[in-house]
């Protein structure tokens, strides 16, 4: 489980700065390395989405265990 963990925050902040640079530069990094609307980029999209998805479990299980709240009285 901390493996999934691991590659789908990755895969988020790769996702992030993808749109980083689309909104600062116009420039998609994603397209410009698989080649725009090739099906690799597609899945690239895909799966930064699903792990975007991925990341709410982890999310919730933190706000649930009142460690978020901890951190936030500090």
């Amino acid at each position: 489980m901390r493996f999934i963990n691991i590659f789908t925050l990755v895969l988020v902040i790769v996702g992030g700065l993808n749109w980083g640079l689309v909104g600062l530069f116009s420039f998609d990094l994603v397209a410009a390395i698989f080649g725009v609307g090739s099906g690799l980029a597609r899945i690239v999209y895909i799966l930064v989405g699903l792990s975007a998805a991925w990341q709410i479990i982890p999310l919730f299980s933190v706000m649930g265990s009142g460690e978020f709240a901890a951190g936030q009285n500090r």
